[in-house]
């Protein structure tokens, strides 16, 4: 966050300093007609507001990132920091406040003279525009800000734009496991934290200049230790490719969404059990988070795989697992709101909506489906609801 409001700083000290190199351009006759002489009535009540406004949206955006924080998960936070309105809005505010400052200083020590106060006057207007369009954007922006739906939304986009990146479908069914074959090099990272990212072009020119295949067994969100192997090859690479192979590896002490779809997967899981706890009790959030994972999972199941991260001959990247995408999402969900009658039919539909488009996808949704009916049926006390859920779940996986 800090860095964008530097840089809107250090543009604003430019355009008040330059304004008196720029000036000599400007004929004397011009700047006195122009009334320039306003310009320092208007920096001063320039400089007093946008302090106030500044520490305002500091508030603000302090208070929306508290209220994640408690209210539905702390993982979202790092979504709501991202926001690109909220930081241009600070650093706007925070820059206008600097360009005021500055101009005050140069003006009490005559810097400008009177042709560079036109130059400084018409960078005042502009940065008086700026700050109304700014202002107005905040306005409508802040009013949604760190809401419930507002950081589900977020969560889907990141979700999606994740997948993307990742550039490939799921595999469907049991989970791969391919073996490796003695006197393979098995490749470790030294370092203790989360996969964050891989350089997929870095392991594709080591491949090359091994003239081998490199077989990945670890992907974005996996947790690396010294004891975990990463990836894998038949040949026997130098030190400087050993380093380049684990340079490929972007360890972080958290996860985060860039690369790992499967983070946003758990993150509105997580939003969903949050309301769907006795001290919060909102089903309809809970509601929400399942349509808005059964979107993200539909188009990761339709997928079409992207030639730039796909496997290829030398590099074998393994697909995520569809299975465990529909437990990242589904289960604790399931596990949290089996006893409502109104979570367990919207969890039931999700999962029946997957699976028509995707054939494929059929097994492991009703392998959840009945997880999730075998919960909701012994969570249940009523017996109305048991019949319900029971005539949804034979409706749609008979």
């Amino acid at each position: 966050m800090w860095f964008r409001a530097a840089l809107f700083c250090i543009f604003a000290i430019i355009l008040a300093l330059a304004s008196a190199v720029a000036g000599e351009i400007i004929p004397y006759a011009f700047a006195t007609k122009v009334g320039a002489q306003s310009v320092d009535n208007i920096l001063n009540v320039l400089a007093s507001s946008m302090l106030a406004v500044t520490t305002f949206s500091l508030t603000a955006m302090v208070s929306a990132y508290s209220g994640a924080t408690s209210n539905i998960t702390p993982r979202a936070v790092q979504l709501l920091v991202e926001d690109s309105t909220a930081q241009n809005a600070l650093a706007t505010f925070l820059g206008s406040f600097l360009f005021a400052i500055v101009g005050i200083i140069a003006l009490s020590t005559d810097f400008y003279g009177e042709t560079g106060r036109v130059i400084l006057f018409g960078g005042t207007i502009l940065v008086i525009a700026n700050i109304v369009i700014t202002f107005l954007r905040w306005i409508e922006h802040i009013t949604r800000f760190g809401r419930v739906n507002d950081t589900i939304d977020r969560v889907e986009a990141a979700t999606l734009k994740a997948a993307q990146v990742m550039g490939q479908p799921p595999h469907f069914g049991p989970r791969l496991r391919r073996p490796v074959p003695d006197g393979a090099t098995r490749i470790h990272l030294e370092e203790i934290g989360r996969i964050t990212h891989v350089d997929f072009a870095t392991l594709r020119e080591v491949a090359d200049d091994l003239n081998a295949t490199i077989f990945l067994s670890a992907m974005p969100g996996i947790m690396a230790d010294p004891a975990r192997m990463v990836a894998w090859t038949v040949a026997k690479p130098d030190c400087s490719q050993m380093e380049r192979l684990q340079s490929a590896f972007t360890i972080a002490h958290d996860r985060a969404f860039d690369s790992d779809p499967r983070f946003g997967l758990v993150v509105l899981s997580e939003i969903a059990s949050r309301a769907l706890s006795p001290a919060v009790n909102d089903p309809g959030t809970a509601i929400s988070v399942l349509e808005a994972g059964t979107r993200v999972l539909a188009v990761m199941a339709t997928m079409q795989p992207d030639e730039d991260h796909a496997a290829s001959d030398k590099l074998i990247v393994p697909p995520l697992s569809f299975s465990e995408m529909l437990e990242d999402l589904y289960r604790p969900i399931a596990r949290d709101g089996a006893a409502l009658i109104e979570v367990a039919i919207r969890l039931q539909k999700s999962l029946a909506a997957l699976a028509e488009p995707t054939p494929a996808a059929k097994p492991d949704c009703k392998a959840a489906a009945t997880e999730a009916y075998a919960r909701a049926h012994a969570a249940m006390t009523a017996e109305a609801d048991r019949t319900k859920i029971t005539q949804i779940h034979q409706r749609y996986w008979s």
